[in-house]
């Protein structure tokens, strides 16, 4: 019976109160404003499931522990490991412990990283997840928890952020191909591949519908072989097309299915990977891309997230630019 207790989490408890998950951290906490009627239903259905919020208190005792969670959905990403690898730089270089966390894209397991990182007795959290949410975010926050958060636009006492711009990038490349080239644009769409991309897709639809232009949006799975195979069918019309991929291997499975197809890069097929890596030059023809250091990234949230564990974070937002790199799948 106590075996069964100690697997209720914070996250059960919340969805049987029918409250947010700051909201039940509140209540455990005792800190901020919660009415009384809904403070009592809290408090009814911890003592039904068993919840035991004990050791998450005692997990935040007052001392340091010179602990850093991170919090990613994958590591097999060139761009995340360059982040993480930004963040081991300066997490040595200040005798910091990095203990990573993965969500593999996954609601329910970021809920769980969410508690377990509290339970770990971190000084501070990076966040480049995008299943974690504000409101999430909150929760550490009720625990004294800063937090980092990468990849979004959220600020509170203790937590800053490193958002990323591609939109006006994006819309400039868009505009400039209305003007300069003669191909119909193809957004691939990516399922589950989170706020950036979707960001970029909203914008690459908007720019298209103010000009009155045609696009088209194509469903793509995250797999250099299936996009390959998909391509391969596609350019069996010869189609010319300009083609935006979220990554340096979804443009690679385009780029060789175009040429293994007798097309022409960038006379028939151009393309352009929104997510630039090292891929971009390694890869034949080159990949045209927009570019942002994740390495620096990962060393300027590390060193943001210091300076607002110490109380000393005086700018809460440091904004990313992306960058425009030519290189051979595009003519401009």
């Amino acid at each position: 019976m106590e075996n069964t207790k100690e697997r209720v989490t914070i996250y059960e408890v919340a969805k049987a109160s029918g409250v947010s998950l700051a909201t039940v951290s509140r209540v455990i906490n005792n800190t901020g404003t919660v009415k009384e009627d809904t403070k009592r239903t809290v408090l009814s259905v911890i003592k039904k499931l068993g919840y035991k919020p004990s050791g998450l208190a005692q997990a935040l005792a007052t001392n340091r522990t010179t602990n850093i969670g991170v919090i990613i959905p994958s590591a097999n990403y060139v761009y995340i490991s360059n982040l993480v690898n930004g963040i081991t730089q300066v997490c040595k270089d200040k005798g910091f412990t990095l203990l990573l966390y993965t969500t593999s894209h996954s609601r329910e397991d970021a809920l769980g990283c969410l508690e377990r990182v509290i339970k770990s007795h971190v000084d501070g959290v990076i966040v480049f997840d995008d299943e974690l949410n504000g409101e999430d975010l909150e929760v550490f926050n009720s625990y004294g928890v800063p937090v980092i958060d990468v990849n979004n636009n959220v600020i509170a006492s203790k937590i800053g952020c490193i958002p990323f711009g591609y939109e006006h990038l994006i819309k400039r490349i868009i505009e400039e191909n209305f003007i300069r080239g003669d191909k119909k644009m193809t957004f691939l769409h990516v399922h589950n591949a989170g706020r950036l991309l979707s960001r970029v897709e909203n914008t690459f639809i908007k720019v298209h519908m103010e000009n009155d232009r045609e696009y088209n949006i194509m469903n793509c799975d995250d797999s250099y072989n299936r996009t390959y195979q998909d391509f391969m069918e596609r350019f069996k019309q010869k189609r010319k097309e300009y083609v935006i991929a979220y990554r340096d291997s979804i443009a690679a499975a385009v780029l060789n299915a175009a040429t293994d197809s007798g097309l022409s890069v960038p006379g028939d097929v151009e393309v352009l990977s929104i997510i630039g890596t090292k891929y971009s030059s390694i890869i034949r023809p080159q990949i045209t891309n927009l570019h942002i250091d994740f390495n620096e990234v990962g060393k300027t949230s590390m060193y943001m997230l210091i300076d607002l564990i110490n109380g000393e974070l005086e700018q809460k937002v440091y904004k990313f630019e992306s960058t425009y790199v030519k290189k051979d799948s595009t003519r401009f």
